[in-house]
C-alpha cells in the first residue's frame, strides 16, 4: 500500500510517513523491508530505481545518461549481496536503496527529486533465486575479482562525471567488498558506507548516552563485540578513535575492544586474521563468547552477528553478575535476526540491563518498572549526516564528523528518556534530531576545511530552510 501510494501521490506519501513515523518506519524500512526484498519479484508492479547489469560493462555512463533528473544529489547503491541479515538477495535488494532514500526524505527533508536508488546486478549466489522464473536479475553466480571492481570503477567514474556534487552511499555490500570500496573511494568523492560508518556512529551515540546512566566514561569501558564483520569492526574502530579523544593511546583504546566470531574470541595467535579484525585481536587464549564475557567482564556487549538468539540467557546473566548496569546492544536486523529480544535482556539481568536494538521492540514491564528499549536505528544518523553534507557542501566525510554526529545524537536524549532506560530520542522528533546533527557536522567540516559553503551563525536557519516539507 505504501509503495503504491508513493507512486500515486508522492507528497501525500511523505506527509503520511512524517506524521506517523513511529508506526510507518517499520513498514517502509526494517523489519518489513527485509520481507519485501525476499518477496520482491512476487510483489513487483512497476519499476522503481535504476538497475545496472554487469552485462552493460563498457556502457555504464551511457545508461546513466538516461536518468530522468540531472540534478542528483544523493545516491544509495547496493549490489544486493548482504541485505540486512538475510544474505544474498541479488537485485531483489532494490527495496533497501528505495527504503533508505524514503528515510532521507522523511527524516531529514532531502527533496526526493534529487534522489537516485541504484542496484548493481553482478549475479547472485542465491541458488533459489537463480532457479526462480520470476527473479528479475542475472541467473548467474556472482562476478568477483578484477571484473567486479572494474565494473564498480566504471560506475563511480560516471557518478563523478554526471553528478559531481552528489553524496554516494554504499549499502549492504558484503564485508570484504564493503571495506575495500570504502577505502578505495572515500578520498576520491563524497561517499559513505552506512553499514560500517552509520552503524558505528549510532552505536557510539548509544554508548555516549549510556555513560550518563552508568557514570563510567567511555575511556574506562571494556566492550565485547559479537561479530567481526564490517558492522562490528566499524563500531570498534570508531569507538577506539573516540576513546583516543578522551586521552587513551591508540594501543590502549584497541585493547579495550574485543571481537568474537563463530569460532569464539579473535586472538593474536589465529592462523588467519582478516585485515579489518586484526587490530582488535586479543592477546589471550582462544575461548567461546560466553567464556570471553566471563573472563574479560565487558561493560558493554554489542551484537552484530546477523544470527538470532546469539545472546543466551546464561550469557546475559554473566553480564549482570559483573556490572550493576550492563549495556546490551542487539543490533542485527530484521527482528528475527536480533541477538536477543528486549524482554530477554531485561529478564535475564533482573531489569538492570541497558538495552538497545536495531529493530523495534515493545515496552517491557519488570519489577514494577517500565523499560523502554531504545532502537539504535541508523536512521538517527545517516539522514542528518547527509543533510549536513549537502547543505554545507562537504567534500569528504571522515571519522571526526561521525563522532560529532554521535555526540549530537546522544545529547538529544532527555533525562526522562534515560530514566526509562532509553538511549535514543523518540522517533517522532527525528526531523529535529537530523537538523541538530546536520548543524554539528557542517560546523565540524568547516573547522576541518572540508566544507565549500559557509556555515556561520545563520547555518541553522539555512539547514531548516533547505528541508523538503510536503505540505499542501
Amino acid at each position: 500500500f505504501m509503495a503504491s501510494l508513493q507512486k500515486r501521490n508522492e507528497r501525500l506519501y511523505f506527509r503520511l510517513l512524517i506524521d506517523h513515523i513511529e508506526e510507518l518506519m517499520p513498514v517502509v524500512y526494517t523489519p518489513t523491508v527485509g520481507q519485501a526484498c525476499q518477496e520482491y519479484a512476487y510483489l513487483f508492479r512497476e519499476t522503481s530505481g535504476f538497475y545496472i547489469s554487469i552485462d552493460h560493462k563498457g556502457r555504464v555512463d551511457e545508461l546513466m545518461s538516461n536518468w530522468i533528473d540531472e540534478d542528483v544529489r544523493l545516491i544509495v547503491v547496493t549490489d544486493g549481496e548482504r541485505i540486512l541479515g538475510l544474505g544474498d538477495l541479488g537485485v531483489s535488494g532494490m527495496g533497501i536503496p528505495i527504503g533508505k532514500l524514503a528515510l532521507y526524505n522523511a527524516c531529514a527533508g532531502i527533496d526526493p527529486v534529487h534522489c537516485m536508488p541504484v542496484t548493481l546486478d553482478v549475479g547472485t549466489d542465491n541458488a533459489h533465486f537463480r532457479l526462480d522464473p520470476l527473479y528479475q536479475g542475472r541467473r548467474e553466480p556472482r562476478v568477483r575479482g578484477d571484473e567486479y571492481f572494474e565494473f564498480i570503477e566504471e560506475f563511480i567514474q560516471s557518478v563523478i562525471k554526471r553528478f559531481p556534487n552528489a553524496l554516494l552511499q554504499f549499502e549492504d555490500f558484503a564485508t570484504p567488498n564493503a571495506v575495500q570500496l570504502l577505502e578505495r573511494y572515500q578520498d576520491r568523492l563524497l561517499c559513505f558506507n552506512d553499514d560500517i560508518q552509520g552503524t558505528a556512529a549510532v552505536a557510539l551515540a548509544g554508548l555516549y548516552a549510556a555513560t550518563r546512566i552508568t557514570g563510567t566514561p567511555l575511556s574506562e569501558m571494556r566492550v565485547m563485540f559479537a561479530g567481526a564483520g564490517s558492522a562490528a569492526t566499524g563500531i570498534a574502530n570508531l569507538l577506539a578513535i573516540a576513546m583516543e579523544q578522551e586521552g587513551l593511546s591508540r594501543e590502549e583504546a584497541l585493547s579495550r575492544c574485543y571481537c568474537t566470531d563463530s569460532r569464539g574470541l579473535i586472538t593474536k595467535d589465529r592462523e588467519t586474521l582478516t585485515r579489518h579484525a586484526a587490530p582488535f585481536a586479543a592477546d589471550l587464549p582462544a575461548m567461546s563468547l560466553e567464556e570471553a564475557v566471563a573472563t574479560i567482564k565487558p561493560h558493554a556487549l554489542i551484537g552484530a552477528t546477523g544470527s538470532g538468539g546469539t545472546f543466551t540467557q546464561n550469557l546475559l546473566e554473566i553480564m549482570a553478575q559483573h556490572h550493576e548496569s550492563p549495556i546490551i546492544f542487539a543490533l542485527s536486523n530484521p527482528t528475527t535476526k536480533a541477538e536477543c529480544t528486549a524482554e530477554d535482556a531485561y529478564h535475564a539481568t533482573g531489569g538492570k540491563g541497558i538495552f538497545a536494538s536495531g529493530s523495534p521492540f515493545n515496552v517491557v514491564n519488570i519489577n514494577g518498572q517500565v523499560k523502554v528499549p531504545g532502537q539504535g536505528n541508523n536512521a538517527y544518523i545517516f539522514p542528518g549526516l547527509g543533510l549536513g553534507a549537502l547543505v554545507a557542501g562537504i567534500t569528504r566525510i571522515n571519522d571526526e564528523m561521525l563522532i560529532v554526529a554521535a555526540k549530537a545524537l546522544a545529547e538529544t536524549v532527555s533525562e526522562y528518556q534515560l530514566q526509562l532506560g532509553c538511549l535514543y530520542p523518540p522517533l517522532n522528533t527525528i526531523r529535529e534530531v537530523s537538523q541538530v546533527i546536520a548543524i554539528a557536522v557542517g560546523h565540524k567540516a568547516t573547522e576541518l576545511g572540508l566544507a565549500t559553503l559557509t556555515t556561520g551563525a545563520d547555518f541553522p536557519q539555512i539547514v531548516a530552510a533547505s528541508m523538503y516539507d510536503p505540505r499542501y
